[in-house]
């Protein structure tokens, strides 16, 4: 079955471009276009895209209320990938703050845009390690962020879970936390989902915000 995938962007220039790129590949499937993200909760619903391309700038519903708005409403909602035209952008950190999966530049080369668009429908989370911190350490409050340094105390994380997720937050996927821990890929996979649940987050993208903001992961520095 193909990775469906419906685009958001008040630009139709920047739909047909993704729209091209996108169907160049025989696995992916463009469903639907939206021009605000308005219009997203039912086209969301009739169509029932694995991923939402989602631009973070529109004029009556911005990617990140558009975000909330799908996964406060949709039963089992799509994976979704922020759009931007800028990365050190507030916007693109509350979208990704607001459960969006990883964002994505406008500038990026085909392939990059395709390999994201597999990874999160494959359910994996697209971060840039680099960018995040950057976007942790001008938004996110600072390490003095009360809420996430309180969510992180309650999780009572093990020894390795920390470890894991200080690696997490390095950028590292879970076969390169494997080989720094010498450990099997299973193993890995059990560490995280008892992060994300002991977080209560939904994926790697909000547990990575909570260590930067929480002063767990300097911002600055991480893991990788």
């Amino acid at each position: 079955m193909p990775v469906t995938v419906l685009l958001v962007d008040d630009e139709p220039l920047v739909r047909a471009g993704l729209r091209a790129v996108l169907e160049a590949q025989p696995d992916i499937e463009v469903v639907g276009e939206a021009a605000d993200g308005a219009a997203v909760i039912p086209l969301v619903r009739r169509l029932r895209p694995d991923v939402v391309a989602m631009d973070v700038r529109m004029p009556l519903m911005d990617g990140i209320e558009a975000t909330r708005a799908v996964l406060r409403t949709v039963e089992g909602p799509p994976r979704i990938l922020v759009v931007t035209t800028f990365e050190n952008d507030e916007y693109v950190y509350e979208a990704l703050r607001a459960g969006a999966d990883g964002f994505l530049l406008k500038r990026a080369r085909p392939a990059e845009i395709v390999h994201a668009v597999r990874l999160v429908a494959e359910g994996g989370s697209l971060l840039f390690p680099a960018s995040v911190r950057r976007l942790a350490a001008s938004y996110g409050g600072g390490p003095g962020n009360r809420a996430a340094r309180d969510l992180l105390e309650r999780a009572r994380l093990t020894e390795r879970e920390a470890e894991v997720l200080r690696l997490m937050a390095g950028g590292l996927s879970n076969a390169e936390i494997a080989a720094r821990l010498v450990v099997g890929a299973e193993t890995v996979k059990s560490h995280v989902s008892a992060v994300l649940a002991k977080l209560a987050v939904r994926d790697r993208t909000q547990a990575v915000i909570t260590a930067y903001e929480s002063g767990f992961v300097a911002a600055g520095r991480a893991g990788g």
